[in-house]
């Protein structure tokens, strides 16, 4: 019997061992490859946003950041692979979130990128035969095409090597992981496009957001269907202008009328909304600076 207990105890042993060595995280995760503020001096600082996210055996990244040989020296300093990626989600089309494509379309050129769907943006659009009016009493000279209208027309793109695909309404692009389009209607950003990508977990949904653009109580709004609970907010929530008396009633809505359990604020949320949701979320605040793992259930 002792020798038993004893083989037995050294068995647990190895396999505990085992279990926490390994490099497959046990729960998914976030890991925040690009923002202005952070803890980790290996990693250069820098306006702009890009995380990695490992959930359910996926691995995707959100967003590139704004520089793209910052973005290659972080992933780097982090060890990440980007050749292996599922696919790559770009929440809008502003530049501290594209600029890093430069780079990874270099190491993996033929990886899926889901964007918004705009007409003629930057990531390039194709327009079916009617897009314009035409007047059949005009001479050749003064129509479109010489008035032969051609069957499509194909806007450029700044990378037009990059596989994207554009979303137009809600997609789910893997078991209990969506992509979630809104548009801004807030002056500055009118008419903007952005993608949300949520996350169903045990817990409740996981909101991965680039900048909110189109106001967070929206997103939320759009990405949360009835019944649904958010269970964590990660990412850019665009407070960095707003007074901080707006600031303050947002943080008490996300705490108490959308009960969020967890939020992880980061990029173009601002340090005065630092501050105040760290005031208002206590120990349910993250923190998710430059080069943080964030967990996700």
């Amino acid at each position: 019997m002792r020798l038993t207990t004893n083989c037995l105890s050294l068995l647990c042993c190895l396999l505990l061992s085992l279990s926490s060595s390994g490099s497959t995280p046990t729960n998914g995760r976030a890991t925040i490859l690009y923002d202005a503020f952070g803890n980790l001096k290996n990693l250069e600082k820098d306006w702009g946003f890009s995380v990695l996210i490992e959930y359910s055996g996926k691995k995707i990244l959100f967003d590139t950041g704004n520089n793209s040989k910052i973005f290659a020296d972080n992933v780097k300093a982090m060890g990440v692979d980007l050749k292996d990626l599922d696919f790559v989600v770009i929440s809008h089309r502003h530049g501290d979130h594209t600029s890093g494509l430069n780079y990874l379309l270099k190491v993996n050129p033929k990886v899926k990128i889901y964007v918004p769907a705009e007409l003629f943006g930057a990531f390039g659009s194709t327009l079916p035969k009617g897009f314009y009016k035409t007047v059949d009493t005009l001479p050749a000279s003064m129509r479109y095409f010489d008035g032969e209208e051609p069957p499509a027309l194909s806007s450029g793109s700044a990378w037009p090597e990059g596989n994207f695909v554009p979303v137009e309404s809600t997609l789910e692009v893997a078991p209990g992981i969506f992509l979630i389009p809104t548009i801004s209607n807030v002056k500055g950003t009118l008419e903007l496009r952005e993608l949300t990508l949520a996350i169903d977990t045990p817990l409740g949904r996981v909101l991965i957001v680039g900048c909110s653009h189109p106001g967070v109580e929206e997103i939320l709004s759009a990405a949360s269907p009835a019944n649904s609970h958010v269970h964590m907010l990660l990412g850019g929530l665009h407070l960095v202008k707003t007074p901080d008396s707006e600031i303050e009633c947002l943080a008490n809505a996300l705490h108490d009328k959308w009960a969020i359990d967890r939020i992880a604020p980061g990029h173009c949320t601002g340090e005065p909304a630092f501050a105040k949701l760290k005031q208002v979320f206590g120990a349910s605040y993250v923190y998710a600076g430059l080069g943080s793992r964030v967990d996700i259930p």
